[in-house]
């Protein structure tokens, strides 16, 4: 499905967006990052935060742990201060991107286990289908981002690939 390659791409464009809409979001106050713009997580504040929250989650499923949530909590609420905000998904983009440059192939085979918090069966799916979805899931939530940025008055980077740039 997948390659190791596709991962170390995916994790860098990851770093080089949320730079960018950090860098953008930065640009705002407090309350207007809060501010509910009818996103499905509200605020850009929110959103960024759901997406904090899932990378965490989903990474732990990749390496093996099938009950990431008893350690860590989704929180759109949380943290709460942009200046914790940017420090932690920078710690966390790094995170990624050492995961996704530490991969090979084989490391994408195999299937990824894990039990909703809700209680529900556990569910399964490939490896690299789980990885893939990792970073399609990333590239969904910045996209509403973006947007609610761009309706905000500030703007972002553009977000097409061949616009990256080289390390």
């Amino acid at each position: 499905m997948i390659t190791a390659a596709y991962c170390h791409l995916f994790a860098r464009y990851n770093r080089w967006q949320n730079s960018s809409l950090v860098a953008a979001a930065s640009q705002l106050t407090q309350a207007e990052r809060w501010r509910d713009r009818g996103a499905f997580f509200g605020s850009i504040a929110g959103t960024l935060n759901h997406l904090y929250w899932a990378d965490a989650l989903i990474l732990a499923r990749i390496e093996g742990n099938e009950r990431p949530h008893d350690t860590i909590v989704h929180n759109l609420s949380e943290p709460a201060q942009w200046a914790d905000f940017v420090a932690l998904r920078a710690a966390r983009d790094r995170d990624i991107e050492r995961w996704a440059e530490g991969l090979n192939e084989n490391d994408l085979a195999g299937v990824v286990r894990w039990y909703p918090p809700d209680g529900s069966p556990r569910l399964e799916m490939s490896k690299s289908l789980c990885a893939a979805q990792f970073f399609n899931h990333q590239t969904h939530h910045r996209g509403q981002v973006h947007a609610m940025l761009t309706l905000a008055g500030v703007t972002p980077e553009v977000t097409d690939l061949s616009a990256m740039p080289q390390r």
